[in-house]
């Protein structure tokens, strides 16, 4: 890591008219990048600058260059490439700040701010870019689900085979792939929630973490953001806030008014594919990255399939299965 950040330090030398660069650790990832703030500097107009290592191995420094570019284009705020070396894995880019949604939002400015949200989100939807982007297909869908499998189940939980009920999770995957195929098809950022987000004085909300863009279902994002891992609500505002979403898309023609009969049941299903999935991912943070901190994010998380399960008789087994097999254990691990 050393090597790498003298390698980084050299390269912005060369994009710094030779200044040789203070780096600031600009935030933390659930990836294999690295953020680092640079101080206001004169040749980008005395803002403040962001440098990004992406190991090229491991990241797609290319992917999050042509996305930005694409969305800056349809007038999203998303950070300014103002050089990169993908050879390296090296990027400077604008900075959005340091006021994570996460951070910022309280009961007060909610409806403002995730009002921007889903403005931003119909914007990306309705005109964001589709090709070359990966197809969210039953493939990529059952992967994921299988992250679950592998990292929550098998690994961090080690819960033996024969306690996993694997007639019922197979069903439900079914069920959640087949509800999931059904929807339209938009251009899906994939982590839009309260930690990419950022409140900024112009074009809020700032969007980071867009590289992994595919096209799939149109709620995807939506309960990315209104069922968030880090931070939740009241189901009424939930259910308010995705009311709203739903009338401007169908006023932007993301959506049609004959959705509205699906629409509820596509987003509550789709949640709980992200949220299994979200689950199985903390638990590999923790056992494979050694970042225990995404523990604390299962019982809510698990807590979403909890409640939104009980909803829909064919779900009820797998929220009684979380419930009863799976949260005492995790809750033992937490605390551990």
């Amino acid at each position: 890591m050393a090597d790498r950040t003298e390698r980084l330090r050299a390269w912005l030398r060369g994009h710094l008219d030779g200044e040789v660069p203070v780096l600031t650790p600009a935030s933390a990832d659930a990836s294999f990048r690295r953020y680092w703030r640079l101080s206001r500097h004169p040749s980008r107009g005395g803002g403040s600058l962001i440098a990004v290592d992406a190991p090229p191995e491991r990241e797609d420094s290319a992917g999050f260059v042509r996305l930005a570019r694409a969305l800056r284009a349809i007038g999203l705020n998303v950070p300014e490439v103002y050089a990169q070396d993908l050879a390296q894995g090296f990027l400077l880019v604008g900075d959005l700040g340091e006021r994570q949604y996460l951070d910022q939002l309280h009961p007060n400015n909610a409806d403002r701010l995730y009002g921007d949200a889903i403005g931003a989100l119909i914007a990306l939807q309705s005109a964001g870019p589709r090709e070359g982007l990966p197809d969210y297909d039953e493939p990529f869908l059952r992967r994921e689900l299988g992250i679950f499998d592998e990292w929550l189940l098998d690994g961090l939980l080690a819960l033996p085979r024969a306690e996993q009920d694997r007639p019922m999770l197979e069903i439900t995957y079914d069920l959640l792939v087949e509800s999931a195929l059904a929807q339209p098809r938009v251009c899906v950022h994939r982590d839009f929630h309260s930690r990419n987000l950022m409140l900024t004085e112009q074009g809020n909300p700032g969007i980071l973490d867009f590289q992994d863009a595919v096209i799939g279902p149109v709620s995807y994002d939506l309960v990315s953001l209104l069922r968030d891992c880090y931070i939740d609500w009241p189901e009424e505002r939930v259910q308010s806030w995705a009311d709203a979403y739903f009338a401007l898309a169908v006023q932007c023609g993301v959506l049609a008014e004959e959705h509205a009969a699906s629409f509820a049941a596509w987003f509550d299903l789709m949640g709980i594919q992200r949220h299994l999935k979200a689950a199985g991912i903390f638990a590999r943070l923790a056992l494979r990255d050694g970042r225990p901190d995404y523990l604390g994010s299962l019982p809510r998380t698990l807590g979403y399939v909890q409640q939104v399960g009980m909803r829909y008789p064919a779900l009820v087994p797998l929220a009684s299965f979380v419930r009863e097999g799976l949260m005492p254990r995790i809750a033992a691990r937490v605390d551990a």
